[in-house]
């Protein structure tokens, strides 16, 4: 088999074999809350990422964000 083949075939279990290897190990060296928090930082950076890719727009609405709190803290009411 070339590997072409087998990474259409085995590819979701390879990848995901690999993560949990990788996970496994920073676990075992640095300890669960730091894992934890460099997983919470893949993540949002992965999200990051895909928005970009999709042309989302920004992450935070700042037209709507400035508009409602000028709308709620008018100086002359």
């Amino acid at each position: 088999m070339k590997w072409d083949e087998i990474w259409t075939v085995y590819g979701g279990r390879l990848a995901w074999t690999a993560w949990g290897l990788f996970f496994g190990l920073l676990y075992l060296f640095v300890g669960f809350w730091h894992m934890i928090v460099v997983a919470l930082l893949t993540l949002l950076g992965y999200w990051i990422g895909r928005r970009k890719d999709l042309r989302s727009g920004p992450l935070l609405p700042w037209g709507e964000i400035r508009a409602r709190l000028a709308e709620r803290w008018r100086p002359f009411r």
